[in-house]
């Protein structure tokens, strides 16, 4: 029997955006699923959809920012599921003036974006290495190209989701365990976000993709082991100017386009 069969995908933040439509697409591949998100966000109607693709779905709640949560989610997973597919999408973002930020806002932001990336990865490691080739796909952000302004905190987070991949993927790289990550721009995934976006002048707006779109294509990329996902030519257009700029260029250009959504808070 194909050890698939019997595998599942784990995908954070799976109730809605990008990891909603990342779970599709594994769906579509007819990949079995465990579905993370937050209590109240109609995550078990959603796994109950995906069903009639003929797959297993499985749906877990639970706030990960608490640390019991995190390792209650691990060992749930370790005494009933064997995982060769990891989809680390969970994390929050927005554009927040640091100095008026709360400390509650500040801890939540780095632990959503880093720490529980971070975890899970390490606990799920030993399950990911038993199989004949398992795949980690991190979600960054071209955010992670040049400093923001006022998203001082995510465009931080997004640079270490990148260098903890690449530095991972070195001392994996006998094993077959493949880790790829994805950049997505700008994307319509819900209310608050095209409020934000439409603030935004013509440097914030590049790159917009539909988020189906970007998930496909991770997805695609992802079973491809390509190990950096850019989305469109525009954002890998946009990565190579971020490149070149000088900094007295760059950081005002794209601080100034995202300053416009502190117009809406």
């Amino acid at each position: 029997m194909d050890e698939n069969n019997n595998c599942f995908a784990l995908v954070t933040g799976a109730s809605r955006g990008l990891g909603k439509a990342i779970a599709f697409e594994l769906a579509k591949k007819k990949k079995n699923l465990i579905l993370v998100s937050l209590p109240g966000e109609g995550l078990k109607s959603y796994c109950t959809s995906l069903e009639s693709y003929g797959i297993k779905v499985v749906s877990y709640e639970a706030d990960l920012c608490n640390k019991e949560a995190i390792f209650a989610l691990i060992n749930w997973i370790r005494g009933s599921f064997k995982v060769n597919i990891l989809i680390n999408n969970i994390g929050l973002g927005g554009t927040h003036e640091f100095e008026k930020s709360s400390i509650d806002l500040i801890h939540q932001s780095i632990h959503l974006n880093i720490t529980v990336m971070a975890m899970i990865t390490h606990q799920l490691l030993p399950l990911l290495k038993q199989h004949k080739s398992s795949y980690i796909l991190n979600v960054s952000s071209i955010a992670s190209f040049c400093p923001i302004g006022y998203k001082a905190i995510y465009s931080a987070s997004k640079v270490f989701i990148y260098y903890f991949t690449k530095s991972l993927a070195q001392e994996l790289k006998n094993s077959k365990v493949h880790m790829s990550t994805v950049f997505p721009g700008p994307m319509k995934t819900n209310t608050d976000s095209i409020k934000r976006l439409e603030k935004h002048g013509f440097i914030g707006k590049m790159g917009l993709e539909p988020t189906e779109k970007v998930a496909q294509i991770a997805i695609n990329k992802l079973f491809k082991r390509k190990p950096i996902i850019i989305i469109g030519k525009t954002n890998y257009a946009l990565r190579i100017l971020l490149s070149i700029l000088p900094d007295w260029i760059r950081l005002p250009l794209v601080t100034n386009s995202v300053r416009k959504e502190l117009e809406i808070e």
